[in-house]
């Protein structure tokens, strides 16, 4: 018999809002609430919108021989990050997954350093005792420990152009927290006690972890509290951010928000398979030659052995809004009505258009005047030879057939890199 359903800290207030509930990573979570799904995703996009993460695990990684764990464990080479190849510094975030010995994905994760020999690791929902168990492992009898956060700590995704306005509402010196915090930066901490904590906190006096990362693809903010602090920091930020159309958003606009942002689900489009031919190359540790690794890692041999047969995973765009069920079931068919693989994921990014023959976003600077999109299918197949961006596909799950295109990217004129000074100076 299956467990109960865990739930979050902000159980209680989902509920109270009227949201549709579901059961996702062991987690009873919001999908959507009264507003919808439409019209949360739109709200990322022009305003802001507060996400319940708090079912994401963490991981501490910290005493002698920390970095060396990681660098066998984890993809990405953390001693050369960026376009100019220099160490993880620490305040620095890094994307990337843990493999097993046939370089299939365990899971995917950001690691962040908070000093040479102590790290914090966000993975999915549900995989902490896994990840924790693989690194405690590796690491034998070693004098590192590798910590399991699991339900101690509670996460909020505050993510939208407006992101930042919101949040200084209710930071006690914000200039000081928002002062150099570029994208994948991080300061502070959600632990009263721990040094770091002074470096952010709430006009309250909360301590919090303050993250330049998310999952939707646009500018914003996670944010690391004690259980205890995040239903108060929910009704807080709400209100902050009433009269720049913040609302809460559940999983469902989550889910269309990564797909048009050309993100990854965990164990649905990469997974039980080597993880290489994907759009995400920057997660491995790829040398100049593109087909050996600037370290050695687990899974790494096997990725290498892999390369010549592995399927392919590209993202796609649609015609309209139509969109099919992913999964084993649901056929990709090639130009000539050959089955060459399967749907990973196809979701609908309400925001983008077809104008002229390029995608066009609510956010786009050119967009024609009273642009008002009802939506594209976008997502990820896997299929069983490289296609260049542009092919056309039919993805038929039996009931329906709709036809897309390879995409290199999918939704346009996205905000997540831009610099603090572009959004809030």
């Amino acid at each position: 018999m299956n467990p109960e359903p865990r739930t979050t800290p902000l159980y209680p207030r989902h509920r109270d809002a009227g949201a549709n509930m579901g059961d996702f990573g062991g987690y009873r979570m919001p999908l959507w609430y009264p507003a919808g799904m439409r019209r949360e995703h739109r709200a990322v996009i022009l305003g802001a919108g507060l996400f319940d993460t708090s079912h994401m695990a963490l991981l501490t990684v910290a005493g002698a021989g920390a970095h060396r764990l990681l660098q066998r464990t984890f993809t990405k080479d953390m001693d050369r990050v960026g376009p100019a190849d220099r160490p993880l510094a620490d305040g620095r975030c890094a994307y990337g997954a843990f493999l097993d010995s046939r370089g299939h994905v365990i899971d995917d994760a950001i690691v962040c350093r908070r000093g040479p020999e102590d790290y914090f690791v966000v993975v999915n929902a549900g995989m902490g005792p896994a990840v924790a168990g693989h690194l405690a492992a590796e690491a034998g009898a070693s004098g590192l420990v590798v910590t399991d956060l699991t339900d101690r700590v509670a996460k909020l995704d505050l993510q939208g152009p407006a992101s930042a306005w919101i949040l200084g509402r209710v930071l006690e010196a914000p200039e000081r927290a928002f002062q150099g915090l570029g994208y994948f930066g991080f300061k502070g901490h959600f632990d009263r006690r721990h040094p770091g904590a002074a470096a952010v906190h709430l006009d309250d006096g909360t301590p919090l972890l303050l993250s330049r990362t998310g999952y939707t693809g646009e500018f914003g903010f996670e944010l690391f509290v004690e259980p205890e602090q995040a239903a108060a920091l929910w009704d807080r930020l709400l209100a902050a951010g009433a009269d720049f159309g913040l609302i809460p958003c559940g999983l469902a606009a989550r889910d269309s928000l990564r797909a048009g942002a050309v993100l990854p689900l965990s164990h649905q489009d990469i997974g039980d398979w080597p993880f290489v031919h994907h759009p995400w190359p920057f997660a491995l540790p790829y040398a100049p030659d593109g087909r050996t690794f600037t370290k050695d890692f687990i899974g790494a041999a096997a990725l290498i052995q892999a390369a010549a047969s592995a399927p392919h995973t590209l993202a796609f765009v649609g015609r309209d809004p139509r969109k099919v069920a992913a999964g084993p079931d649901t056929r990709v068919l090639d130009e000539v009505g050959r089955a060459i693989g399967t749907v990973l994921t196809c979701a609908t990014d309400t925001a983008i258009g077809w104008v002229d023959g390029l995608v066009v976003s609510l956010a786009s600077p050119g967009r024609p005047e009273g642009f008002d999109p009802k939506g594209l299918s976008c997502g990820f197949v896997r299929v069983e030879r490289p296609l260049p961006a542009g092919s056309l596909l039919v993805l038929d799950d039996g009931r329906r057939r709709i036809e897309v295109a390879v995409a290199a990217d999918i939704r346009p004129d996205r905000t997540a890199r831009r610099s603090m000074a572009q959004m809030w100076g």
